[in-house]
């Protein structure tokens, strides 16, 4: 302790070895004035943590997704009808998940649609005639082997590549069948706006949406009959147009017949499917080639 008289430090003792000064004095101002210099720090009150704000967000609009999905297979006439601009973004989801879940089926049951294809082949009169019943046996012996093995892996079939770039190539084209259906409704006297059309486009869309859903689970399930349901998937498109447009009351007399309105829009349908079916037709052909390049395929049989 330092002496506050003189200054000279001291080991103990009530009185300064210096110059005599009393010591004890000395602490007790010392410790009155360490103890009022410190004061506890205020904890904080426990605040439990708030879920993040995206998170509640995701949460309702899945919700309120799957509320109006399950109205629109139930009573999609109705649920359509009273589909307002408020629906959009239930509507926008649909359209996004009808045009993945085409190329995802794709992805994981083109083994079972080249089967298919093969054996539709084989049962065609000029081929049938020339083979023997040991090359069927053979066929459906390389088929199971087929069914079993990983191909994908093998021959390097990227799903990402695959399905985003087939997934956003159908998501244009079905903007396309939108607008053109939406010019039609116009030319056809119809007084609305494009997204209060565009959410009940998507809640007819519904019920197509959910077959190729249905195809999916069972391609994932490696059932074959995954292909009906994509193709009516694919051609009830064709049914959700004349519904659309028959939905709206025309405000005038003098616009285009529902009917001519509906066949253009068919035009239009026919060019974005067969651009589909030709982008479709070109991965084909990539996985042939792979297929055939392949020595560890090679090696498979």
């Amino acid at each position: 302790m330092n002496c506050s008289n003189c200054g000279h430090f001291n080991d103990g003792g009530k009185f300064c070895v210096k110059c005599g000064h009393k010591l004890q004095e000395e602490a007790a101002v010392s410790q009155a004035a360490a103890a009022s210099e410190y004061q506890p720090q205020p904890q904080p009150a426990y605040a439990p943590q708030q879920p993040n704000q995206r998170v509640r967000q995701a949460k309702k609009v899945s919700k309120s997704f799957f509320s109006y999905f399950a109205e629109g297979i139930k009573n999609p006439t109705a649920t359509a009808q009273a589909a307002g601009e408020s629906q959009f973004v239930n509507a926008l989801i649909t359209v996004i998940f009808y045009a993945l879940s085409i190329p995802i089926m794709l992805y994981v049951g083109w083994k079972l649609l080249l089967i298919q294809f093969v054996r539709s082949m084989f049962k065609l009169p000029i081929i049938s005639e020339e083979l023997a019943p040991s090359d069927m046996e053979d066929f459906n012996t390389g088929a199971d082997l087929i069914k079993a093995t990983d191909i994908n892996s093998i021959i390097h079939f990227n799903f990402t590549d695959f399905v985003f770039k087939q997934g956003i190539f159908i998501f244009i084209g079905l903007a396309v069948i939108i607008g053109a259906t939406y010019v039609a409704a116009k030319f056809g006297k119809v007084d609305v706006s494009f997204k209060e059309f565009f959410s009940r486009f998507g809640t007819f869309l519904i019920i197509p949406t959910a077959l190729l859903l249905i195809g999916l689970v069972l391609a994932f399930l490696h059932v074959e009959y995954f292909s009906y349901f994509m193709n009516f998937g694919l051609l009830s498109i064709f049914l959700v147009v004349p519904f659309t447009i028959a939905s709206f009351k025309p405000s005038g007399t003098n616009g285009l017949d529902r009917i001519y309105s509906t066949l253009i829009v068919y035009v239009v349908i026919t060019i974005v499917l067969t651009f589909i079916a030709n982008g479709l037709g070109e991965e084909a052909k990539t996985i042939i080639t792979r297929m055939g390049n392949s020595s560890e395929l090679n090696d498979l049989f």
